[in-house]
């Protein structure tokens, strides 16, 4: 039976406006796929974080946390650079159009994500409820909605192959589900 944890109402209702408005921008900048993508990743950290209830110290976390952060941003997004992951979802999926790189782009996707995530160790050590909310949302994106990749392929008309992305999802999403894992352990491990 899944209970919800005592948390903050305002960071509750802060939590969920963050996990509905990365979503909202990528609809907004890239379209309803991409949408649907990051809404499971921020939704479903959101509710994990409600359901779950951790504890766990800045000491447990700081490995796979930083592992995780590293290699989506040095692996991860080269790798979907490189190859092109937004042109060919573009071509071969949505039909639609690459957008071009604007302020509004980099902020709401780049910025507002990026630095809720650097801002994790901080928040994190200082006990503060956002702080484990943020690092689930990157827990649950990394391990969960980057799986998504595996899954673009059966959305084109061409036999099940390589998509743009693929590869580094076989690294980056096992350091997130250790994070998970870590996460959702019952008591305080270590000291912060």
């Amino acid at each position: 039976m899944l209970v919800m944890t005592s948390k903050r109402k305002t960071n509750i209702i802060v939590a969920f406006l963050f996990s509905i408005l990365i979503p909202a921008i990528g609809y907004y900048y890239l379209g309803a796929l991409y949408a649907i993508l990051f809404l499971s990743g921020y939704l479903g950290g959101f509710i994990i974080w409600l359901f779950v209830p951790s504890r766990a110290s800045w000491s447990v976390l700081k490995a796979p946390f930083w592992l995780t952060l590293l290699a989506f941003l040095f692996l991860h997004k080269v790798e979907e650079n490189r190859m092109k992951f937004f042109e060919v979802v573009s071509e071969k999926i949505t039909g639609g159009s690459v957008p071009e790189l604007s302020v509004g782009l980099v902020i709401g996707l780049l910025i507002l994500p990026i630095g809720a995530w650097l801002i994790i160790p901080l928040l994190i050590k200082r006990g503060s409820e956002l702080g484990y909310y943020s690092i689930w949302t990157l827990f649950a994106s990394m391990g969960i909605t980057e799986l998504a990749h595996f899954f673009l392929p059966f959305f084109t008309s061409e036999l099940y192959g390589y998509f743009p992305g693929m590869a580094s999802v076989v690294i980056l999403a096992p350091l997130a589900w250790w994070g998970i894992w870590r996460l959702s352990g019952k008591k305080i491990h270590g000291s912060q």
